[in-house]
């Protein structure tokens, strides 16, 4: 299966953009994916928004997504300020960290996420929703959370539906399944996931992506049994173990994920061309 683009009302499409304003936490933000030169971290949003000025070399970009944020604090510390910027395009991926943080709220989260796309879709011509893959499927010990995350897909589909917001739908996109579209923690998106979400997006946009964005990746090489642990040594170690203490501490000294960092790109530009 591939991912689903799901266009609630179609606003906006056929556009030239002329500004867009990216929210939400760290995938938006663009974790894990690094610029070649080690000036922060690109991602899909960066991708499309390099795409969208191909088209329209005017576009102007701003990223305000923040990692470890919650959809509770993307209503109260992005929206406001995305909607004061009166862009055409919005997206919006986010939910996440509802889900791992372990206070999960169903009605909190169903109506941050409501007043959330409600706010911009009364800003924006053109609001873009993403529904989440199961994360609980390639990280040991979180079944237990899926559930919440069919639950949140359900919200985000529905609300999509109510706002006439674009939904790119990934549940059934074929890269949840394989390691290679994710980085070293598993978790967040690796260089060739954030070509493949920043595709899916293009694609709901009605604007064609880079062609080997979507390519398949060739079949993947077993390895010896002593190589696949000695990798599951380093993710424990290097991920696991530091990602456990860092949620003890910030639970003793009362610090929320994402404290202390500020948007990567807080003011719309323009944007340097291809990637």
């Amino acid at each position: 299966m591939r991912a689903e683009f799901i266009p609630h009302g179609r606003k906006g499409f056929g556009l030239r953009y002329r500004r867009y304003v990216a929210l939400g936490d760290s995938c938006a933000e663009g974790l894990d994916d690094p610029y070649p030169d080690g000036s922060g971290y690109r991602g899909f949003a960066d991708l499309a928004a390099a795409r969208l000025a191909e088209r329209a070399p005017s576009l102007e970009y701003a990223n305000l997504a923040v990692r470890g944020r919650r959809l509770d604090q993307i209503l109260a510390e992005q929206v406001p300020l995305a909607t004061s910027l009166r862009p055409d395009l919005v997206t919006l991926f986010g939910g996440g960290n509802d889900v791992l943080q372990g206070r999960w709220e169903t009605r909190a989260v169903a109506e941050a996420l409501d007043d959330a796309v409600r706010a911009l879709a009364e800003a924006a011509a053109t609001v873009v929703l993403f529904t989440l893959t199961d994360i609980t499927g390639r990280l040991p010990g979180l079944r237990r959370l899926a559930p919440r995350v069919a639950l949140l897909n359900r919200m985000i589909v529905g609300t999509a539906a109510r706002h006439g917001a674009v939904l790119v739908d990934l549940r059934g996109d074929v890269a949840a399944g394989d390691g290679r579209y994710f980085g070293g923690d598993r978790l967040h998106l690796s260089e060739l996931g954030h070509r493949r979400v920043a595709a899916h997006l293009l694609r709901a946009l009605d604007i064609p992506p880079a062609e080997n964005w979507l390519a398949p990746l060739p079949p993947v090489v077993r390895e010896p049994y002593w190589r696949l642990a000695a990798r599951e040594w380093t993710w424990l170690r290097h991920h696991v173990f530091p990602a456990v203490h860092g949620t003890v501490r910030n639970r003793l000294i009362g610090r929320q994920p994402g404290d202390g960092f500020v948007p990567k790109r807080p003011e719309p530009a323009r944007v340097t061309t291809g990637g």
